[in-house]
């Protein structure tokens, strides 16, 4: 059982409305609710704010975050985009029904519930500004406090605030685009922990910088999406290379186009050739493989070839 909590609040009674928070909730929705190759992935339960009809209160999404972590579920997602506030005693989420920044959802009060849920993995996920506070139990406590399966995940640190972009959240957006196949490796898989890196990765050092905080003894995954190369082609990369630090020898009877070639080199050229366009495969004293086969070279492992020959070769894909 995979189980999501997505929170937008655009609408708030009392202070600043915001104006992308609802729609990065219905990205975010779905992106998360199916796999890529369309069957169901998370069992979401979508709550957004945008006026007096469906306003959020504290109640509401503490009710709502208790039921998302009560059960034994495999993972228990929550997502917020929003307000958020912090001062002396901690960070708080804001409802629409808050007047003042401490009468929201405590951050801590967040935590101790998610940290005593059954669930397998939880998984924290906050674009409001000051987010990168959560995990931590006072704002000048720099050590988390998270209990084993869990993932918290943060637009900004704690003393920035969370950015917009063309009316959207800057870290949603790229959030949303690692789900999207982004942040896949090569079979397919995307984790909270590749999430980060490609919002990390796309960040520059003066922009918002995003917070990574687990306590994990292995990264779950949030989606698949379709893999560059087949998994059944990926498993071959143990037979042309027997032992991963041996070069693979070509010569132009590889190449389809050669004078004379051999119809069963070709097949293998062509599987290497697919490696070497996912950076698995490099030519050696070569600008491209065609050359490298043409001139009687050949090619070897990358260093990310050799972690998934490694992977192949320990059974472990």
């Amino acid at each position: 059982m995979r189980k999501a909590l997505i929170v937008g609040i655009d609408y708030y009674e009392n202070i600043n409305q915001l104006y992308g928070c609802v729609n990065d909730a219905f990205g975010v929705n779905q992106v998360l609710a199916r796999h890529s190759d369309g069957t169901k992935n998370f069992d979401v339960n979508l709550e957004t704010a945008t006026g007096t009809s469906n306003a959020i209160s504290r109640k509401d999404l503490k009710n709502n975050i208790e039921e998302l972590f009560q059960d034994k579920s495999e993972i228990a997602l929550f997502y917020f985009s929003g307000h958020g506030y912090i001062e002396s005693t901690g960070g708080y989420l804001i409802t629409s029904d808050c007047k003042d920044g401490d009468d929201g959802l405590s951050m801590n009060e967040l935590l101790q519930i998610a940290n005593n849920s059954p669930a397998k993995n939880k998984v924290i996920i906050l674009d409001c500004c000051h987010s990168g506070i959560m995990g931590n139990q006072n704002p000048t406590d720099n050590n988390a406090v998270l209990s084993e399966g869990m993932t918290i995940l943060t637009a900004s640190s704690k003393d920035q605030y969370a950015l917009e972009e063309k009316g959207s959240g800057v870290f949603t957006n790229l959030l949303i685009d690692a789900m999207n196949g982004s942040a896949s490796d090569l079979i397919g898989n995307i984790t909270p922990g590749s999430i980060y890196a490609h919002i990390d990765q796309s960040l520059g050092a003066w922009e918002q910088r995003p917070i990574f905080k687990t306590n994990v003894r292995s990264f779950t995954t949030l989606r698949k999406v379709q893999p560059p190369i087949s998994l059944s082609d990926l498993k071959k990369i143990t037979e042309l290379f027997p032992d991963k630090g041996q070069e693979f020898k070509l010569d132009p009877s590889f190449e389809p186009e050669s004078e004379n070639p051999n119809k069963e080199n070709v097949v293998k050229f062509k599987l290497l050739q697919k490696y070497n366009r996912i950076n698995l495969v490099v030519p050696v004293d070569a600008e491209h493989m065609y050359f490298a086969a043409m001139e009687n070279k050949s090619c070897k492992l990358t260093i990310l070839g050799e972690h998934y020959w490694n992977l192949i070769a320990k059974d472990r894909i």
